[in-house]
């Protein structure tokens, strides 16, 4: 009730045109107070699948952009719009050229990106670090492995290993690790809808497993269209041998590579923004 309140004083002294939302539950007072004073909502939703939020917040949303059609036995047809999912500028402009010599990568090898949320992913590290004598073995490969910060100095006991680039954070150089890729490991969150797709990056999906199906549900959908590979967080142990796989089979890594460029959206934050200059424009 206080939220409302808040939430009501600031709409009266802002005065928007329209509110846009992603979720949490910080937008259930700002969807309140904005119905009652008659302001339309925008609502973004980059997973497939919405959060409980979401779903609380759907009856007061005018529209709800999506990131993929997939989407569609969650929101309405009537207020749902595809716009696909938003990226920053620094990802958008990033070229593989300048990828390769900002890491100081060769051009005779594959690279392979791995990397988990923003603070990391342990599984997804142990994973990798067991991994490195097998997937190096060959000298074909190099890996950029983006740890997180609480698992920089488990990376840093092999630091110096030949083709092993670890990395505790990449903030606008991430957009540069993605174009000098061949392929990539992560976890299933909402921005591999739109980050994968746009580089044509193949991937082995590593599913979050401890966060309802949010994630499944996002893996399952680019693995269905052949864009990618699942690999569940309890079969981590078998992360050699599917990287190898794939590696291994260029005709295969192709038609991935393919499928996922095949989602591709170019401007969805053009498209947002276009969206909510037509909702919010005086009527």
């Amino acid at each position: 009730m206080a939220g409302i309140v808040q939430s009501w004083r600031i709409l009266g002294l802002r005065k928007p045109n329209v509110v846009l939302m992603t979720g949490g539950w910080v937008g259930l007072p700002v969807a309140v107070a904005a119905w009652l004073r008659r302001v339309p909502i925008v609502i973004f939703l980059p997973d497939i699948e919405p959060a409980l939020s979401i779903k609380i917040l759907r009856p007061f949303a005018k529209t709800i952009a999506v990131t993929t059609e997939a989407s569609a036995q969650y929101v309405p047809e009537s207020k749902m719009i595809v716009t696909g999912y938003p990226l920053r500028q620094s990802v958008a402009g990033a070229q593989r050229r300048q990828a390769v010599e900002h890491f100081g990568l060769d051009t005779a090898k594959k690279t392979l990106l791995v990397f988990g949320g923003s603070r990391g992913a342990r599984s997804i590290n142990i994973g990798l670090i067991d991994a490195l004598p097998d997937l190096l073995a060959k000298g074909d490969l190099q890996i950029i492995h983006v740890t997180g910060e609480l698992d920089a100095q488990r990376a840093e006991a092999v630091r110096g290993t030949p083709g092993y680039h670890p990395y505790a954070y990449l903030h606008d150089d991430m957009g540069l690790a993605m174009a000098a890729a061949d392929l990539c490991v992560c976890r299933s969150g909402a921005s591999t809808l739109g980050e994968l797709p746009y580089f044509g990056l193949p991937a082995l999906l590593v599913p979050y497993p401890h966060a309802w199906r949010y994630q499944k549900v996002n893996a399952d959908y680019l693995a269905q269209r052949g864009a990618a590979q699942i690999l569940p967080d309890e079969s981590l142990g078998e992360l050699a041998s599917k990287v190898r796989a794939l590696l291994d089979a260029p005709g295969k890594l192709a038609n991935m590579r393919a499928a996922a460029l095949a989602l591709r959206c170019d401007d969805a934050a053009g498209a947002i923004a276009e969206l909510l200059l037509k909702v919010g424009a005086p009527r």
